[in-house]
């Protein structure tokens, strides 16, 4: 009986059985940290790529902020609530699959349309503003697309590290252990066979 409940029948045929699942648990193994080792990879550069995207978010709202202060110094509240489009900005977010993970892999911004009727911004300081406010949130939206597919890449990287461990630690020694032990039962019967075997001879040629 193995660790897992399941009889391994005795002799040759327990061996055979033994073998292939040892050869399996390790190949399996092998593939677990291919796996681990590209989702490691990717998860780093999604980190890399978020903190980039951070960055430059804040430089761009810092950047907005100051135009926004110009053009209100120069245009007024009246000027600044003239210059918002009544249109929203809107950000869709595609997906991709990596070794059954699925995360965001890319954001698209729909920036806001401004109608014929409306007002354009009244003064060059407002249009500075709402340059930098669309990159800011463009950038906002990089940011949490990669912050958010980084967490799913590193969550299964950890649940992918647990089963390796698993296996490496547990499964596949329990496994060389009931090997070896079936192979020695087999041995001393073999050995015990062939002492009768010669004896037998012997016997016979007296």
């Amino acid at each position: 009986m193995n660790g897992h409940g399941r009889r391994v029948p005795p002799g040759r045929a327990g061996r055979l059985r033994l073998r292939r699942g040892l050869a399996t648990a390790l190949r399996g193994a092998d593939l677990l940290e291919r796996k681990l080792r590209l989702l490691l990879d990717h998860e780093r550069a999604e980190r890399r790529a978020a903190q980039e995207a951070g960055r430059v978010w804040q430089d761009r709202l810092a950047e907005a902020d100051l135009w926004l202060l110009r053009g209100v110094l120069l245009g007024g509240e009246r000027a600044l609530a003239e210059a918002v489009p009544t249109d929203r900005a809107g950000v869709d977010v595609r997906w991709a699959s990596l070794m059954g993970v699925r995360h965001p892999a890319d954001v698209t911004l729909t920036a806001p349309v401004r109608s014929p009727d409306e007002t354009t911004p009244s003064n060059t300081a407002l249009v500075h503003a709402d340059t930098a406010y669309r990159a800011a949130v463009r950038a906002a939206a990089e940011h949490a697309a990669h912050r958010a597919a980084a967490e799913l890449l590193g969550a299964e990287a950890g649940r992918t590290r647990q089963r390796v461990r698993a296996l490496r630690r547990h499964w596949i020694p329990r496994l060389r252990r009931e090997l070896a032990a079936v192979e020695l039962t087999l041995e001393e019967a073999e050995h015990e066979e062939g002492v009768r075997r010669r004896w037998a001879a012997a016997r016979g040629a007296r």
